[in-house]
């Protein structure tokens, strides 16, 4: 290429003037998606970052955006705070505004932005804030891009799994879930659910933070280093970018249940759940209650088996997948084939060709992670990847009550891992044999799956309510990068 030629992406597409506050200015839009002006020094707004859209007022063009709380505009934009603002540019003549309107449609269309959504809002979850935050920190921003909404309130728990099951997904280009992780866990076990399973779960899903944890997207948010806050969500959202997320298929017998964030068993399970009766205390009940429950340190008997990823190969003594595979009747071909037809059977991995891995209890606390962060200020499994095909297993034994103290108040940047009472690997298969306390073998322990109780046992917290599984050997399987997600980057 000859020194005086330019790159292609920074070529003009269009150069023309224009009015900006009866000043005539050049205004120039290149390749790299960058419309550039001189206006008390340079500026520049990069569409695919920073634009959300524009609409046409009379012979003017208004162009939406977010850029930094400054004077001023980047090319290249900070992780710095962000707010909207409208810029106004008046082609001289109805041509060049018709040219001006055209290339930017075109090139906006051509980012593969959303422009239809459902959306959840939660009113229950979290502090009971999803529609404020919706109202004042979501609603003007998608109104900005030129996005249509269907807004859907959940009335009660599951509605949206019963939205998501039923859904004509033809009317929509993603989902976006204005709450906790509950409403996402809602709509991946509905889409999956349903006949169209293999169609229905590459509908991307968004998150918008308005819950009590919020785990899946602060994990989304800080894997590119931005904030957790519904702006720069509902910004990845309106941005289009996407990523795949691996999703665990928890199963007893014929019963399944889809997971895209943790299972937890033992200590954590016990203060995510049973710290509900405080509720009344908001965000201080968590830490509150592990105080209470690391005095009072309960201890499970019980056993865990795996299917260590490549380099945790040496980690527990060698079993046989036979030996731990749960013992309620599989279906029969024939059953397998119904149920096929209602809905996503899990991986489809031969595990018994597997190389299989077991650790016994008793154990304090069994957790296990399909991302890294397991609420806003829990980085649970620093090393975990949302698409790698394998769960972070947080495996503590016997630790002392001091130890385990500071191993928890530790959990807000990951370092617990490296605690000497933690065992910390991947796996891509799991069995989990759960049995009583120690301390009082009448009495059983919570399986927690994505905050929600998965099975209780005997004597235990509202051990009166059903659940969807019994406290007894469950398997779980991952299917890699089988979900979308809206990610900002």
């Amino acid at each position: 290429m000859d020194q005086g030629d330019q790159p292609e992406n920074l070529s003009p597409i269009l150069s023309d003037r224009v009015l900006v506050n009866g000043t005539v200015i050049p205004l120039t839009f290149t390749g790299d998606g960058k419309l550039r002006w001189t206006r008390k020094g340079q500026r520049c707004l990069t569409v695919e970052k920073e634009v959300l859209g524009f609409t046409l007022e009379g012979s003017r063009i208004r162009v939406r955006a977010v850029v930094e709380k400054r004077d001023g505009i980047c090319c290249v934009g900070n992780r710095g705070d962000l707010v909207r603002q409208s810029f106004v540019f008046e082609p001289l003549s109805e041509d060049s505004l018709t040219l001006w309107s055209q290339k930017l449609r075109d090139y906006i269309d051509a980012l593969g932005r959303p422009k239809r959504l459902l959306i959840f809002l939660n009113p229950f979850g979290g502090k009971k804030s999803a529609t404020k935050i919706f109202l004042q920190d979501v609603k003007p921003y998608i109104e900005d891009a030129d996005i249509q909404i269907t807004l859907i309130e959940t009335k009660h728990q599951l509605h949206a799994k019963e939205v998501a099951k039923t859904l004509d997904l033809s009317k929509y280009d993603g989902i976006v879930c204005v709450s906790g992780d509950g409403i996402l866990v809602e709509v991946v076990n509905g889409l999956l659910e349903r006949e169209d399973w293999s169609a229905a779960i590459k509908m991307p899903i968004g998150m918008v933070p308005a819950g009590t944890a919020n785990g899946m997207i602060k994990s989304l948010l800080d894997s590119a280093g931005e904030t957790c806050s519904a702006s720069n969500a509902i910004l990845a959202v309106i941005r289009g970018h996407k990523r795949s997320l691996d999703v665990a298929t928890i199963l007893q017998g014929e019963t399944r249940f889809f997971s895209v964030l943790m299972l937890a068993w033992g200590l954590i399970a016990d203060i995510d759940i049973e710290s509900e009766k405080y509720r009344w205390m908001g965000s201080a009940r968590i830490d509150f209650y592990a105080l209470q429950r690391i005095l009072h340190l309960r201890h499970y008997n019980g056993r865990v088996s795996f299917v260590p990823a490549p380099g945790f190969e040496d980690y527990g003594e060698p079993t046989s997948y036979y030996d731990e595979v749960t013992s309620e009747k599989s279906p029969t071909q024939e059953e397998s084939v119904k149920i096929q037809w209602h809905g996503y059977l899990g991986s489809n991995v031969k595990l018994e060709n597997m190389h299989w891995r077991t650790i016994g209890g008793p154990f304090v606390s069994i957790w296990l992670h399909n991302v890294p962060w397991g609420s806003e200020d829990v980085m649970a499994a620093p090393n975990a990847k949302f698409s790698d095909g394998y769960l972070d297993l947080i495996i503590t034994k016997d630790c002392p009550k001091l130890s385990l103290l500071s191993l928890m108040s530790n959990m807000n940047d990951g370092s617990h891992v490296k605690s000497p009472h933690v065992t910390y690997l991947k796996v891509k298969a799991f069995v989990l044999d759960p049995g009583p306390r120690v301390e009082d073998p009448t009495k059983e322990g919570i399986i927690d799956s994505d905050g929600e109780v998965l099975a209780r046992g005997n004597i235990t917290y509202k051990c009166d309510q059903k659940a969807l599984m019994a406290y007894n050997k469950l398997q779980i399987t991952v299917d890699k990068g089988l979900a979308t997600l809206f990610a900002p980057v």
